[in-house]
């Protein structure tokens, strides 16, 4: 097994855990409907993958959902209660932490938006500690379209099984191990750490 030159980090599920349950249920009290409504507007419809792909910015997704659920409240109030849904993974931050200190390029690679992002960078410091980011709004595509895999290339500088890529999403993995990068799925921190050791780049 190859030892890689840089490891490739989706975020959520794998750096920070969200739940959009608890956007829903804060977004129902301001609105006319149900959480259970509103969830299924994110998870069942192409909102959310328009504005993760960037073809809506903030103002017209706020538009979108408010128009949709009767939200009461302004754009500031909505930002802070679709921002509100992360919580840190600490061991696979812990992770991170040890292979930069063993001088291990790292980079993001995320399917996000452009509220998640400036939200998670304001609460947690680890974020600002990666050599680039891949963002999925910035580049108008979601994992697991090829050309975002194309765009890590280019921006880590590295192909085949110089990279190695942590994702919680199995479809994600394939397209990467296609590419012939390295992957994890990350199931557990304690597995994903027991690979990242069995590729030597943690004792």
């Amino acid at each position: 097994m190859h030892t890689p030159k840089v490891v490739v980090f989706d975020l959520g599920k794998v750096l920070v855990d969200f739940d959009y349950s608890i956007a829903s249920r804060r977004l129902a009290e301001r609105g006319t409907r149900t959480p259970q409504e509103i969830r299924s507007l994110i998870d069942g419809t192409d909102l959310l993958f328009r504005f993760e792909t960037g073809k809506l910015n903030t103002e017209q997704f706020f538009k979108e959902v408010t128009h949709a659920t009767g939200f009461k409240g302004d754009l500031t109030e909505f930002r802070d209660i679709f921002a509100d849904i992360f919580a840190p993974i600490p061991a696979m931050i812990e992770l991170h932490e040890a292979l930069r200190k063993r001088g291990i390029p790292t980079f993001i690679f995320s399917n996000t938006n452009e509220i998640a992002i400036p939200y998670i960078r304001a609460q947690y410091p680890f974020f600002s500690q990666f050599n680039g980011y891949v963002l999925s709004y910035e580049h108008g595509a979601m994992k697991p379209d090829v050309k975002l895999y194309e765009v890590v290339e280019r921006v880590t500088g590295c192909r085949g099984t110089k990279i190695l890529y942590l994702d919680d999403r199995p479809e994600n993995v394939e397209a990467g191990a296609r590419r012939g990068w390295q992957v994890i799925l990350q199931e557990t921190p304690e597995r994903t750490l027991s690979q990242i050791k069995a590729r030597a780049l943690l004792p």
